[in-house]
């Protein structure tokens, strides 16, 4: 039987409103989503965390305790970024086994771990400590095309993925590029070699999505992430409504509560208006380029709000043409966060700078192989042009990262600010905007 994830609380306004939705809509729709039979609700982790500390003034964690009491009958699921957790850099072991451990304690059910390098070994960690905790632990792929990813590859990746103790496998088909037959091709290497259930997950940018998922659902897909439709296509993922009335006309019982689906769509209806000053209209089109330059839903949103503040927007066609040349400079990453962060922004470098006359020391991080192994190798001549003489990193990052624990509670096991253990977290994820929001300094931004 195929279900549904609901994607409403999390990646949709990710991927259309830059992870803008407030906690009011958002503890307001998740007794009406609880009612409906979902599999499981994503409602934390992304860049959830960092925008609500950065721009809503509101407390992460207190949003996933809010949530999991707003919706108790429901599986909570977050994305975890691996040994990144909610972060934008590697954390030691001691920071992800403590963040897990009480993430699972405030709600999460489900913890859904990728790595942007599709690098298991930044990946065992999180899984350990997810299973330690009594949690469901679904390995992820981060799903892209390039002269060097195969569905051998993939396959491979998740038998590795299965032998760290994962319970499913996600596609993560970030950009929204996979198509009906590599997506059906991939499933079943997948299935054949693990027996785990799959689960699918894509977006609406190159249009493909709709018709990928029907495949999928013909080929036995165990779940599809969808967004209730007032949040749904463009960026976002297809039409929650939508893929449950392909599935009842196709035979399969979902077992979901349409008066309680119904409720849920009027209600986000009506949150969407919140937000209207936030969606570009280009968030919402299909753009078939991402074939070509393959970013992501939250990470085009983002895009074009930051060449806007910068009032470089007449200038996005060329950074756009730049992503994919940058890419494959830096050994054909896949673009998630925070490898699409850091390709995005070292390609706007380049379009209003000049050819790497700027490099971001995440550029030269991700060269040097601080954030693991990268699916091509790193042509040397152009490594050495960004790094000089320092030394490659071939082991597992994480082995060179001391234990951060202890110096982060002498720094503040004092401070009058950090009142709880999730306090401490989340000055880890980020201290300086942790700080501004623990001491009352953040003030909500307005829509």
């Amino acid at each position: 039987m195929t279900q549904i994830m609901e994607t409403v609380l999390r990646d949709a306004h990710q991927s259309l409103f830059a992870t803008r939705m407030k906690n009011a809509h958002v503890l307001g729709g998740a007794p009406i989503l609880d009612r409906v039979g979902f599999a499981a609700l994503e409602a934390w982790g992304g860049a959830t965390f960092d925008a609500c500390l950065r721009f809503l003034a509101e407390d992460p964690w207190d949003r996933l305790s809010e949530i999991k009491k707003a919706a108790p009958h429901t599986p909570i699921q977050m994305l975890l970024r691996g040994q990144n957790l909610v972060g934008y850099r590697h954390y030691a072991d001691d920071v992800v086994e403590a963040f897990v451990q009480l993430a699972a304690k405030n709600g999460v059910d489900i913890f859904r771990i990728f790595d942007a390098l599709n690098d298991t070994r930044n990946m065992e960690t999180a899984i350990r400590a997810v299973i330690k905790a009594g949690k469901r632990a679904q390995g992820t792929i981060a799903y892209t095309t390039s002269k060097v990813h195969t569905i051998e590859k993939f396959a491979e990746t998740a038998v590795e993925l299965m032998n760290l103790g994962c319970d499913s496998i996600c596609i993560k088909d970030m950009s929204g590029i996979i198509d009906p037959t590599s997506a059906v091709s991939l499933m079943t290497a997948i299935k054949k070699k693990t027996g785990l259930p799959v689960q699918l997950h894509s977006h609406c940018t190159s249009g493909l999505a709709p018709m990928t998922y029907q495949a999928a659902i013909s080929a036995g897909v165990d779940i599809l992430d969808c967004a209730m439709s007032p949040l749904s296509g463009g960026t976002s993922q297809p039409p929650t409504e939508t893929v449950a009335y392909v599935l009842r006309k196709s035979g399969i019982n979902t077992d979901l509560d349409i008066e309680a689906l119904n409720e849920a769509c009027e209600y986000f209806k009506e949150a969407r208006t919140h937000y209207e000053s936030l969606i570009n209209p280009i968030s919402e089109r299909v753009d078939t380029r991402v074939f070509s330059f393959q970013i992501p839903g939250g990470m085009l949103s983002n895009l074009l709000h930051q060449l806007e503040e910068q009032k470089k927007l007449d200038r996005l066609e060329e950074v756009l043409a730049e992503v994919p040349r940058v890419r494959a400079d830096m050994g054909y990453p896949p673009l998630v966060t925070p490898t699409s962060q850091i390709v995005g922004v070292q390609a706007v470098f380049n379009v209003l700078l000049g050819k790497y006359k700027v490099v971001g020391k995440e550029t030269k991080a991700l060269i040097q192989g601080a954030y693991g192994r990268t699916p091509a190798p790193i042509d040397p001549e152009f490594r050495k042009k960004v790094l000089g003489n320092q030394k490659p990193i071939e082991d597992r990052p994480a082995d060179h990262l001391k234990p951060e624990l202890p110096a982060l509670k002498e720094k503040y096991g004092n401070s009058a600010f950090v009142k709880r253990p999730e306090d401490l977290l989340t000055l880890a994820m980020n201290p300086d905007v942790g700080m501004r929001f623990l001491s009352g300094q953040t003030k909500a931004e307005s829509v």
